[in-house]
């Protein structure tokens, strides 16, 4: 069991606007459990249905494909919530989710999870804002396999890792750096092309790696790069 004084869903970012007394209420209607790296959180297909919110840690959204390669969705760190939509439509799981480093989770029964939907409207429209962003997310991946090759799919990933820092003068970082194999995995292609793709850029001088980051130069040429080939 986690350390007492981190159970608290003060970082979650569905519960920002509740009261400190009404998010000890909700916080008292969840179980908490940690997780070691690699362990498995959720299993794909399975029947539970409670929701899950990172207290600590860092969790990724994964599936197979049948000949066994792994398709990464997302890393989800601190703050966030996964599980919503089994406690939502019955329906058995859609993905795995398996623990990147020590996580610490909150757990909500889904009837408690819809209950506090009902009861609280600033949770429900925080929900919907959130599966409103996966709704674009997936049109953009799908839009990504169906019009991209291999190595602007990088280029498109790298942009979207790097979104949360860039700045007006078009540079960005990604920290820590990305693995080549999860890279991979996040846009459907092999580590050698990903390894490749990295060390034209640096050639070109539009990445830099220093220390544990990825340092983007130019993301306005970057996404140049990937636009020109869309539609192709």
């Amino acid at each position: 069991m986690g350390d007492g004084s981190a159970r608290t869903l003060g970082g979650v970012f569905l519960f920002k606007g509740l009261s400190e007394e009404e998010l000890k209420r909700v916080e008292e209607r969840c179980r908490w459990r940690d997780y070691a790296p690699q362990e498995q959180i959720i299993d794909f297909q399975g029947d539970s249905q409670d929701v899950y919110f990172i207290i600590r840690g860092v969790a990724r959204v994964v599936n197979f494909s049948v000949s066994g390669r792994e398709i990464a969705f997302d890393d989800l760190k601190s703050g966030a919530v996964f599980g919503e939509l089994a406690a939502l439509d019955g329906e058995p799981r859609s993905a795995n989710v398996i623990a990147v480093q020590p996580t610490t989770v909150a757990m909500m029964h889904p009837s408690t999870f819809r209950s506090v939907l009902e009861d609280y409207p600033a949770v429900s429209l925080s929900l919907m804002q959130r599966l409103t962003q996966m709704v674009r997310m997936s049109v953009e991946r799908i839009m990504d396999l169906s019009t991209l090759g291999a190595n602007n799919r990088v280029y498109a990933e790298l942009l979207r890792l790097a979104k949360a820092t860039e700045t007006d003068e078009g540079t960005a970082a990604i920290e820590p750096v990305p693995i080549h194999a999860e890279l991979a995995s996040r846009v459907s292609t092999t580590r050698e092309t990903v390894a490749r793709v990295l060390s034209d850029l640096s050639r070109k001088g539009l990445a830099k790696r220093t220390g544990n980051t990825l340092n983007l130069t130019d993301t306005e040429r970057l996404r140049d790069m990937v636009e020109q080939f869309r539609g192709d």
